[in-house]
């Protein structure tokens, strides 16, 4: 029995002892320099990345509320490479914080309670779990403590975090009361489409889609994108977003796939408001990390279109979109992230004439740009090719023309910030940035990660083989 629990929870346990190191590295009266903690708490991190891959079994625990297997193994290591990266990008803004060990204490507590949401197997455990994913991200939005926009921002999380956590715990309770039972396995059987059912289902869709930023549930995005860290920015647009379209996904397709039908037409509206507003936004954007929201929202709107598809090349594509999605908006960030904290600038107009000082970071943000665009031969086309692929499953021809139409207004300001970097012509460019070795690794394994998924079929069919 102890053997079963320490094989099935050992990302679990790993990752609640680096959290205790860290805290024990900050009780301790040895001060340790940042540069040390740093080359530490990177190592801890990849000690942890490797460990994932060491874990094979599959079953359940605690009465069934907990399980795990080779796809939720797969999910649970994709977040682990972009924590990974994110902390590395991130190196010269952590140097010179104040409060570096609560950072990542912070961060890894709200990795735990992904852990936990994608493992669930109860509708209960997996709403304790994401309030433990998302009140630390409150906390680490208003990580700059010395800007007001920051502390804005976190409250603005704060209060949208807690009026979607509502809607998804009324939404359980209503759930409850007219089948009686909250276990992933047990529900599927109770459901009869009842209007109370389905009432209950739009509350539960509606928490979800607050926290993937679908529209019209996406007002708190851009503002709380902007106020908070370039690092804690891009850990909630791939970190959290990743894990919740996880769970989404699989809630659909197990727990309510007696409600395809109903759900089908909700994502089919939401899809479309997403990726249109998302686009029309972006286009007006000149703060990079809000440009980069908005981007990121519209990109939810082809994952739902992915979603729709209800079947196993869905599945395979939307697990397969998000680790593109990881290494393309990883790379955008963590170029930001660099010229952020060496330089401090975040507009638009700023990295006009970006390339003229800084050719290789240009060429890297550029790359990422272009996977997010969907521009072959990187790996967002092939991402985007697939979702689109499931999503016509169904037959909805009308659905895959809009998202057509969005992929080229998403070209076009793409496009523009490229023409910046390389074609706008800027009296004083953003000074040459020396980049140290960490943040050049992270953005090395995002290019790799960006050319190796789109050039070579691996991780797809790999993905596929988990779901067979």
């Amino acid at each position: 029995m102890l053997s079963d629990f320490l094989q099935l929870m050992l990302q679990e346990l790993l990752l609640t002892i680096i959290i205790f190191i860290l805290l024990f590295l900050k009780l301790s009266s040895k001060e340790l320099s940042k540069v040390n903690l740093l080359n530490i708490i990177n190592l801890l991190l990849l000690i942890n990345l490797i460990g994932g891959f060491f874990t094979t079994n599959s079953g359940t625990l605690f009465g069934d509320m907990f399980q795990t297997n080779d796809l939720l193994i797969f999910e649970k290591n994709i977040l682990n490479v972009g924590v990974l990266i994110i902390s590395l990008q991130s190196y010269d803004w952590l140097k010179t914080h104040k409060h570096l060990v609560e950072f990542y204490i912070l961060m890894l507590s709200t990795l735990l309670g992904m852990y936990f949401m994608l493992s669930s197997n109860n509708l209960l455990m997996f709403y304790l779990a994401l309030e433990l994913s998302t009140i630390p991200l409150a906390a680490l939005t208003n990580f700059d403590l010395e800007k007001r926009q920051s502390s804005e921002a976190a409250f603005k999380m704060i209060i949208s975090s807690a009026f979607s956590s509502t809607l998804l715990l009324f939404g359980i309770s209503l759930l409850y009361g007219t089948i009686g039972t909250l276990n992933f396995v047990e529900i599927p059987a109770a459901l009869n489409g009842s209007p109370l059912q389905l009432f209950s289902f739009i509350l539960l869709l509606t928490g979800f889609a607050f926290k993937i930023s679908a529209v019209p549930f996406h007002l708190w995005t851009a503002d709380v994108y902007e106020g908070a860290p370039v690092a804690v920015t891009s850990y909630l647009s791939v970190i959290s977003k990743g894990a919740v379209l996880f769970v989404f996904t699989s809630v659909l397709y197990t727990v309510f796939e007696p409600l395809s039908t109903s759900w089908y037409n909700m994502l089919f509206l939401l899809s479309i408001l997403t990726m249109i507003v998302g686009n029309l936004f972006a286009l007006r954007q000149q703060n990079m990390k809000r440009f980069l929201a908005f981007s990121s929202i519209a990109q939810v709107g082809f994952i739902l279109i992915g979603i729709s598809g209800q079947n196993i090349v869905s599945t395979a594509s939307v697990v397969f979109f998000i680790v593109i999605y990881l290494f393309s908006n990883l790379a955008a960030f963590g170029v930001l992230t660099i010229v952020s904290a060496q330089t401090g600038k975040e507009s638009m107009n700023d990295f006009n004439g970006f390339y003229k000082t800084n050719p290789t970071l240009s060429w890297v943000l550029a790359l990422a740009l272009f996977s997010l665009a969907g521009i072959p031969p990187t790996a967002g086309f092939f991402g985007k090719f697939f979702l689109l692929l499931a999503g016509a499953s169904k037959g909805n021809y009308l659905l895959i023309t809009i998202a057509a139409l969005n992929m080229v207004v998403a070209l076009f300001y793409y496009l523009r910030v490229i023409q910046a970097i390389f074609m706008t012509k800027n009296e004083k460019p953003i000074e040459k940035i020396k980049v140290h070795l960490f943040p050049k690794l992270a953005l090395l394994l995002c290019v790799i990660g960006i050319i190796c998924t789109g050039i070579f079929n691996t991780v797809y069919n790999y993905i596929f083989s988990l779901l067979k």
